[in-house]
């Protein structure tokens, strides 16, 4: 655990550098952006000197260095507030939603994965990998329109666009949650049903069922207290990535149903050129990354022994 803590730094450093560097050869000038195009040249030079954007990249460098050290982030150009606060506020609303689709990506493609491999070779296999690969192949922000034409607009059943705090009612909260949750965890749980059925029918294989069976266990007892668990890593494996993708996934989705969430938040940073906004954006994001990896190598060694041995 303190080996994987140590590598954590570098991981999370590594992207945050190449944003900053990036973001320098990026064009516009935050600056005149924020004065808008009536500004004079004069003011714009004022302003860029009042910011430190005058200044050598090295300079800039050093200075956002020593500010992470001491977790200060600086100051939104444009909102005006602390980088930090407003990430973690953002950052709420899409924790709600990445939670919510990888419950429904997880519980949805788990079933239909070992359902598929129990009855592999069968109408229902071949009707469940049809669907799953359908699924994979269909963008997220396509599948949000389709579920806002059908659920939000023709049956009315949930709101068209907007985010409802659960402190104004949970039944509400959850009802503006369910369409984007399911842009995003449909998609996934085609992704966790292929290669659940993968990992089940390997062990199904295995020599340690045929003897289980051969002892007279029934074939749910066998699903659920052998296949499952010996299957379990890898599709550990896979529920990790998803929960990475789920992330990226979430800057389309907010925008389709305008939420207010991290990803909607980097998408306006970036047409503003709101400098430190967008580093903070990338350096909170690359520690979840960071942080699921972890989560994954510690539910490894709880499920498998053998792990905590190596």
């Amino acid at each position: 655990m303190l080996k994987r803590l140590l590598l954590l730094l570098p991981t999370a450093v590594v992207p945050v550098l190449l944003v900053f560097f990036m973001l320098q050869l990026a064009p516009g000038d935050p600056a005149a952006v924020l004065l808008g195009e009536n500004a004079t040249p004069q003011q714009v030079a004022a302003l860029r000197a009042e910011l430190g954007l005058d200044q050598p990249l090295l300079v800039q460098f050093l200075a956002f260095c020593g500010n992470l050290l001491t977790l200060n982030l600086g100051d939104s150009l444009f909102l005006g507030e602390p980088v930090l606060g407003t990430v973690l506020a953002y950052g709420v609303i899409t924790a709600q939603l990445t939670l919510l689709a990888l419950l429904i990506a997880v519980v949805l493609g788990a079933s239909a994965g070992v359902l598929s491999a129990v009855y592999h070779n069968r109408a229902i296999d071949k009707v469940t990998m049809l669907v799953a690969v359908l699924g994979v192949a269909v963008p997220e922000f396509w599948l949000a329109l389709l579920l806002i034409l059908g659920f939000a607009v023709t049956f009315r059943w949930f709101p068209v666009s907007g985010y409802v705090p659960a402190s104004e009612g949970l039944l509400a909260s959850l009802q503006s949650m369910t369409l984007p949750a399911l842009a995003l965890g449909l998609i996934q749980a085609a992704f966790i049903a292929r290669m659940t059925r993968s990992a089940v029918l390997d062990v199904l294989g295995e020599q340690f069922i045929a003897t289980a069976r051969a002892k007279g266990l029934g074939a749910r007892a066998v699903i659920g207290r052998h296949v499952v668990r010996a299957a379990s890593v890898p599709i550990v494996t896979v529920i990790g990535l998803t929960m990475a993708v789920l992330l990226g996934g979430a800057i389309a989705v907010e925008t389709v149903f305008s939420l207010p969430g991290i990803g909607r938040l980097l998408v306006q940073a970036v047409s503003r050129r709101d400098y430190p906004l967008i580093q903070g954006i990338v350096l909170v994001v690359a520690v979840a990354y960071v942080l699921i990896n972890l989560l994954v190598d510690v539910v490894y060694a709880l499920i498998d022994p053998r792990v905590r041995y190596q």
